[in-house]
């Protein structure tokens, strides 16, 4: 989960205390108090850029809060971190087995499981091995501007499989050889959402945590919800629109966030059914009561169909900003979604 040249598949543009008049820190600057009341902390966490904005009527109370969330995520990087030789995941991946696996891997590994259910197979944990063979391919001063050969792709495709993933509390395995998993897709929503659970568990009623993801516990302290800007995928860096966020949690997915060609026709969204990478949209945002459900949704509908993500978006009360490929833009919500 925190690769040395980190994905920016999931980027918000942090607007939300700057629009209330309250400056964001600089990049690795600690804990600070923006305003009465409002402590910011930002860094990096998760292989992205990081925010924990937590309104408390006690500073140092505040502080503790933070410092035991920030903890949190290290532990859970220890677990998930693909690119970490001793992490929990990368051991699996390694070894192809995990005796005793962490209880968070297991968690999370399930709710991965019922999100390909949901989205009839197109969330998959297992396209690790798709990365891997893009990745090689382009790192090559002779690569083929033309992607690796279509025998390589199927090869790679039939080590995916999330039905090979085998997962009980006391081992994980796969079924085929040479399979691999990433927690990309998932795994910074599942972190979101367990340093949510402190703050709220450490009395905290108004925070906007930012994993990658985010997560907004309550509405803004000023008042009203939270604001939110989404990035442009044409212009990085430049917002798209607004969307207000209270008590419901954000992620966004797009190819234009990791290409591994100059040209751009090569990305790491990859259909685990063929192995090929999509650009059926530019992003896709979608907004949900968790960030895990948020990150695997939202990586899961760049694959899919309107009118699937139109259904799904209904059945389960969500809200889906989609920027299309012609350069249009899209808003469903479902009942109980926030358009």
């Amino acid at each position: 989960m925190t690769p040395s040249n980190p994905m920016r598949r999931r980027r918000f543009i942090g607007i939300a205390a700057a629009a209330c008049g309250l400056p964001l820190l600089p990049l690795c600057a600690k804990v600070a108090q923006a305003a009465p009341l409002l402590r910011v902390w930002r860094g990096a966490a998760l292989g992205a850029d990081a925010t924990i904005q937590v309104h408390h009527p006690d500073p140092a109370a505040a502080d503790r809060l933070i410092a035991q969330a920030l903890l949190e995520v290290r532990r859970l990087e220890g677990v998930m971190n693909l690119y970490d030789p001793a992490s929990a995941l990368s051991r699996l991946n390694r070894d192809g087995v995990l005796d005793e696996p962490p209880l968070d891997l297991v968690r999370v590994l399930g709710e991965a499981a019922r999100f390909h259910a949901i989205t009839g197979g197109e969330f998959d944990v297992t396209v690790q091995p798709l990365w891997d063979l893009y990745a090689a391919h382009f790192a090559r001063p002779d690569a083929d501007p033309n992607g690796p050969p279509a025998a390589a792709i199927a090869a790679a495709a039939g080590r995916v499989g999330q039905d090979a993933l085998e997962v009980t509390a006391g081992r994980i395995r796969f079924a085929r050889p040479n399979m691999g998993v990433t927690l990309n897709g998932i795994g910074q929503g599942y972190a979101t959402d367990r340093v949510v659970d402190l703050l709220r568990a450490g009395g905290v009623e108004h925070a906007l945590v930012d994993m990658g993801e985010q997560h907004a516990l309550g509405g803004h302290p000023a008042g009203g919800p939270w604001r939110v800007g989404i990035e442009n995928p044409d212009a990085p860096g430049q917002v798209a629109e607004l969307v207000p966020l209270a008590d419901r949690a954000m992620s966004t997915s797009g190819g234009y966030g990791t290409q591994f060609d100059p040209a751009g026709r090569f990305n790491h969204i990859f259909e685990p059914s063929d192995g090929r990478t999509s650009w059926r949209y530019r992003a896709v945002t979608v907004i949900a009561a968790t960030a895990t459900e948020t990150d695997a949704l939202s990586t899961a509908f760049t694959l899919m169909p309107l009118e699937r993500v139109r259904a799904l978006v209904r059945a389960r009360g969500l809200a889906a900003h989609i920027a299309l490929a012609d350069g249009g833009r899209l808003v469903f919500a479902g009942q109980g979604g926030v358009a």
